[in-house]
């Protein structure tokens, strides 16, 4: 036998408190009896009370409330099995995790904003799978596809500019991650999202937009910066704020490169969209696109669906609460 909502076992306390409480009224109604009425009055006027009927009550009133709260645990016994179909899209986040995304161009910064960006759209997920990829020199399947949202998460929190040792932004080695990561399996709709600055120092994205497209996958990416650019705040080795320098000793200005991100989306079906302060951008990609393709059955597994047992127990509290209310207490000689 299994519960519903084991929780309710605490509603048993009421029942030793009862009987306490029973018992004890059934006694001090004796007690005041005796005290303030003739004994002999009190013998001829409770001869005719039988005090068994009265302990009979008490039982019947207690079994009631047992089945009662017996109910509210919902006693489950039975099963039949169900078939549970799990449908949805294949979602996998490429999230560029160089040094640029530290310029706070993009409040608080370029990197911190995408994963609150990529939080908000986990929220609107229902069934589908999502997997996420780091990349800034090269690429690594951070969190393969998923719909444990909550184990995601975790994975996109550890995510920061040291998760990737080397240095660099190359877009297509986080394509190829992705080619790699759908080749396992016979999606029919791959998704690719990209979050980066655009910046890709690697070359190589018409290549990999040739391959992501043979592969059957649809690349969407979001440009997070601005075309002003700003420099990027870094920490030295004793914890000190300073500013990224290139090879020649000049302070690096990162800036957003739109064109780059336009074309790869554009070659794979796909859109782009700019990151802005307000809507970072994943939403409407979600809503206008990805929402509206068609679900795909991932797996059909079978569970046990077991049948609540509860209104058993409340016919019989209902039946043990009549007969109490239909038994009087009078008796033969107070028996």
């Amino acid at each position: 036998m299994n519960f519903g909502a084991p929780y309710m076992t605490g509603l048993l306390w009421i029942l030793p408190i009862m009987a306490f409480f029973m018992f004890w009224a059934k006694a001090q109604k004796k007690h005041i009896g005796n005290r303030f009425i003739e004994p002999a009055l009190w013998k001829e006027l409770s001869k005719n009370v039988s005090n068994r009927k009265r302990v009979f009550k008490i039982f019947m009133t207690l079994g009631g409330l047992f089945f009662i709260i017996f109910g509210f645990l919902r006693p489950e016994w039975g099963f039949t099995w169900q078939e549970i179909r799990q449908e949805g899209v294949d979602i996998l986040i490429a999230l560029d995790t160089s040094k640029s995304m530290l310029a706070e161009d993009i409040k608080p910064n370029r990197l911190e904003r995408s994963r609150l960006g990529i939080k908000d759209l986990i929220k609107k997920l229902s069934g589908d799978r999502v997997g996420l990829i780091a990349f800034s020199g090269t690429a690594f399947l951070q969190c393969p596809l998923t719909i444990d949202y909550n184990g995601f998460l975790l994975a996109l929190g550890d995510v920061n500019i040291n998760t990737i040792p080397i240095g660099g932004t190359a877009i297509g080695s986080a394509v190829d991650t992705a080619i790699k990561s759908y080749t396992a399996g016979k999606q029919k709709n791959k998704i690719l999202i990209i979050i980066t600055d655009g910046e890709d120092l690697e070359g190589g994205l018409e290549r990999a937009a040739r391959q992501a497209k043979a592969n059957g996958i649809t690349i969407y990416t979001v440009g997070i910066g601005t075309n002003e650019g700003e420099i990027i705040p870094v920490r030295d080795d004793s914890g000190k704020i300073i500013f990224q320098k290139g090879p020649d000793g000049e302070v690096i200005k990162t800036r957003l490169d739109e064109t780059a991100l336009q074309r790869l989306a554009l070659d794979t079906g796909g859109m782009y969209v700019r990151s802005g302060g307000a809507e970072f951008g994943l939403d409407i990609i979600y809503e206008q696109r990805i929402s509206k393709i068609e679900k795909e059955q991932f797996k059909t597994r079978k569970e046990k669906l077991y049948h609540e047992r509860f209104q058993i127990f409340l016919i019989i509290a209902f039946i043990l609460l009549s007969i109490e209310a239909l038994i009087g207490e009078r008796g033969k000689n107070g028996i």
